[in-house]
């Protein structure tokens, strides 16, 4: 399959290319607020930009609201935190079963170090993941949390121990809007990255230089930078790290003064020569530290400037051009200097600019197979299991996952520490999500929604196509029921002719006249006990939904 050809798809209304006269690029527009229509095209794009998918319920809520109010209260996070994941496992292979975690408590606090009951709880935690994301509430914290899992990118599979994932995990879920700089300083000593990046390992006499290399390339300066650190900076970021170790029984990461390098580590004139201090003693390992983290962030326009086009590829656009990076790349990593590396004020900024609402920024990504999966799981309004039938909840769960996993996005586990390549593979970047495998895949997903569901310990997850549209405004009109419709599931414009096609096939059978629906609608509705007119509707709006889903337009967000 031609990804370019896909993203060219017959039926849709392009729009005509602004150029800036002094930089090159797609727009000319920048980080001015926006000051355009607010109605529901800009309410749906800012929500599923910012959350997965984009509930009509939701998007009817922040239809009330201004643009301001509605970006604060994404951004200003009041939901609690989920409860925890529970043990809905099976121990009886295991040599040392948790048998002090009664089924359907969580395991989060007990320790137990059973290779296969760490594989079950991080199986455990991967479904409840999901789960979380599909019934998130209104705010960006569940979009920020798979952000962040994407640039500190970790494996759950470096490890047999679910509590290190566990905590890795509300790590980033505690600063999903917080400080650059902290969150970075805790992802070096976190007891999943410590395991996954060898950091554990590293001591005294044998310095591991993966994650020195990762802190600076991957997590907070790029390798693109002109002149950029070097491989001796490397080794002597190495050498700082030396000594820290991890705890499974407490589930936290320590110092071990006794495995510290406690000379003195010079650094190249990309640092200015700074030379960090040797130290011994039990402090000597947070204090090297933070003189390395002051050191990488002193570099303030290089790790600025990285981490904003990493916010701006997820939120905006995958190319950044010249008018982008002066328009808004820049000004926002000054912002976020200035706000001593503090994330919120940037995306605020960025998602309330003009740049952001800009006609060339909307419908213009490929959904990633998360926000495929679990956007049309929220947009139907498909219910899970209830929370106290845990065993059929993560069951079904544990079914989603691996259709993720089929889709080539597993949570938990990108594929490298690098994150998954949509997300930094030049040129191809998000059109890698879509392939000859991917593509027949996400159809065959969506079809099995729509007609048969999956089932799971006798429950069914599948798409209600009436509850659905008695969701929306004017179901008996089928002008007004494909607009609506087609608001909530696409983010390009059809041409009037193929809703006019649409319409008359599917939900008028063939027919020209609007009553053949309306007529058949109503009657329904009068009597929805009556078979035959439920059947009615249900197979042309089932026929409806399975034929936009497959469509190459439902697949941009």
């Amino acid at each position: 399959m031609n990804r370019r050809t896909f993203l060219t798809a017959s039926g849709l209304k392009r729009k005509s290319r602004i150029v800036s006269a002094a930089y090159t690029g797609r727009t000319s527009s920048g980080i001015a607020p926006y000051t355009g229509p607010w109605t529901s095209n800009e309410v749906i794009h800012l929500l599923k930009r910012t959350m997965f998918g984009a509930k009509p319920v939701d998007i009817r809520y922040f239809e009330g609201k201004t643009l301001d109010d509605a970006v604060d209260e994404l951004l200003n996070i009041t939901s609690p935190l989920p409860e925890p994941p529970v043990k809905e496992y099976d121990t009886s292979e295991a040599q040392t079963p948790d048998s002090n975690v009664d089924a359907g408590t969580t395991w989060i606090n007990d320790h137990n170090e059973d290779d296969k009951i760490g594989w079950a709880r991080k199986n455990s935690l991967k479904k409840w993941w999901v789960g979380v994301m599909i019934n998130q509430p209104r705010n960006i914290r569940e979009k920020m949390i798979m952000f962040w899992h994407n640039h500190f990118a970790t494996e759950m599979a470096s490890t047999s121990n679910g509590r290190y994932a566990y905590k890795h995990h509300s790590m980033l879920r505690s600063d999903a809007l917080g400080n650059f700089k902290s969150l970075a300083r805790a992802i070096t000593v976190d007891p999943l990255m410590l395991v996954y990046q060898n950091g554990e390992k590293n001591q005294k006499g044998a310095p591991d230089e993966n994650f020195a290399r990762e802190l600076q390339e991957l997590f907070t300066l790029g390798k693109e930078n002109n002149p950029n650190y070097s491989e001796d900076d490397v080794k002597a970021a190495a050498r700082v790290l030396t000594g820290w170790r991890n705890d499974p029984e407490t589930n936290t990461s320590y110092f071990d003064p006794e495995r510290h390098d406690t000379g003195n580590k010079t650094f190249s004139s990309f640092y200015n020569h700074t030379t960090i201090t040797g130290r011994t003693g039990p402090s000597a390992g947070d204090e090297e530290l933070n003189d390395l983290m002051d050191m990488i962030f002193s570099k303030g326009r290089e790790a600025s400037e990285y981490i904003v086009k990493e916010l701006y590829r997820w939120f905006v656009y995958y190319e950044i051009d010249d008018a982008a990076r002066v328009n808004v790349i820049e000004p926002l990593a000054m912002m976020l200097r200035n706000a001593n590396w503090e994330i919120k004020p940037v995306v605020s900024a960025l998602l309330k600019s003009e740049h952001f609402f800009d006609p060339l920024n909307q419908g213009c990504l490929i959904k990633s197979p998360v926000d495929f999966l679990v956007g049309l799981c929220r947009e139907f309004d498909v219910a899970l299991p209830d929370q106290g039938d845990y065993a059929t909840r993560y069951s079904t769960l544990e079914g989603l996952l691996y259709q993720l996993d089929l889709l080539q996005q597993s949570p938990g586990d990108p594929p490298s520490v690098s994150g998954w390549p949509a997300y930094y593979q030049i040129p191809s970047f998000h059109e890698l999500w879509i392939n000859n495998d991917t593509y027949p895949r996400r159809t065959q997903f969506t079809d099995t929604m729509v007609y048969h569901g999956f089932t799971r310990l006798g429950f069914e997850l599948k798409i209600d196509a009436i509850a659905f549209t008695r969701s929306l405004s004017n179901p008996g009109d089928p002008k007004a029921l494909l607009s609506d419709v087609l608001d909530v599931l696409y983010r390009i414009t059809l041409s009037d002719t193929a809703k006019e096609q649409l319409k008359r096939d599917i939900l008028l059978t063939g027919q020209t006249s609007d009553y053949y629906w309306t007529n058949a609608w109503n009657t329904y509705i009068a009597n929805p006990s009556d078979m035959m007119a439920y059947q009615t509707v249900y197979s042309r709006l089932n026929e409806l939904y399975r034929y936009l889903l497959a469509l190459p337009e439902y697949q941009l967000s």
